[in-house]
């Protein structure tokens, strides 16, 4: 009889991997409480939430982080509209190149960031366009759709179209339609992409380096510090700010979508 568990080797193996990935958070994680000011040193020389207190006193810091916090929400915003609207129209509609419509939206997460990021550059230039807030966001939305695009279509291809006949026979027109059966389905879904829009934009890197012109986000702060080995205490902390940031949306985004693998309306 064959079981469900994997091999006991291939779970070793998996786990050694994940330490491998994990391990430089943790060192980050470590040094960012320790109270030696110079660099990575060890053991460590003790424990303090000195740094803490001193990093978010600093206006560079906040600055930088309440810029990147601006830039991903609205990165977000244009995600979930243009999403949305995009897994709407494509997810029953069959017409001739519906792959290759499909594949556009996917490819700009699929690209390396470098690529984004200097064709980005280029449209500016050639269309004469200052970089700034602005040019980030729109940089930030091309990746940002992609997430949210494949959540929503995914949620869409597992309702149920039962629903939105019924709705329309018992004569709701289309925007009561959207709203009383078509966002009570999407609504986690729509969170979700969200969320994972949102940790994407926020310690977004090499786009942002392209498209940023003189403003300065938390990454690209983060990216500055690296020539400043007398603040290697308060970078770790940052570093340690941005990566909890980043990873509870990513947490929350899975719960949500947890266990959604069947028909929306389906009796569920």
């Amino acid at each position: 009889m064959l079981s469900d568990r994997p091999p006991r080797l291939l779970r070793t193996v998996a786990w050694l991997v994940l330490a491998f990935m994990h391990f430089p958070i943790l060192v980050i994680a470590m040094y960012a409480f320790n109270t030696e000011t110079s660099s990575f040193s060890f053991p460590l020389q003790g424990f303090t939430l000195e740094w803490f207190a001193k990093a978010l006193s600093r206006e560079d810091v906040k600055a930088a982080a309440w810029l990147s916090a601006t830039i991903a929400a609205q990165a977000t915003l244009v995600a979930i509209v243009l999403g949305t609207m995009a897994s709407a129209a494509l997810y029953r509609a069959r017409f001739f190149g519906k792959e290759v419509i499909t594949l556009l939206f996917i490819l700009p997460i699929a690209l390396p960031g470098i690529v984004t990021g200097i064709a980005l550059l280029s449209a500016y230039r050639m269309a004469g366009i200052e970089t700034g807030v602005l040019t980030i966001v729109a940089g930030h939305a091309t990746f940002c759709i992609v997430v949210v695009y494949n959540n929503v279509i995914a949620r869409f291809r597992r309702s149920s179209p039962s629903m939105l006949e019924a709705s329309m026979d018992l004569g709701a027109d289309g925007f009561q339609t959207f709203r009383y059966i078509v966002l009570p389905n999407i609504a986690t879904a729509l969170l979700a992409g969200g969320m994972l829009a949102f940790a994407l934009s926020f310690d977004e890197i090499i786009v942002t380096t392209f498209t940023a012109g003189s403003e300065r986000t938390l990454p690209i702060w983060l990216l500055n510090q690296l020539s400043k080995p007398r603040d290697t205490p308060i970078t770790n902390v940052v570093a340690l700010m941005v990566m909890l940031v980043t990873m509870l949306p990513i947490l929350g985004a899975y719960y949500l979508t947890k266990g959604t693998d069947s028909s929306a309306g389906s009796g569920k």
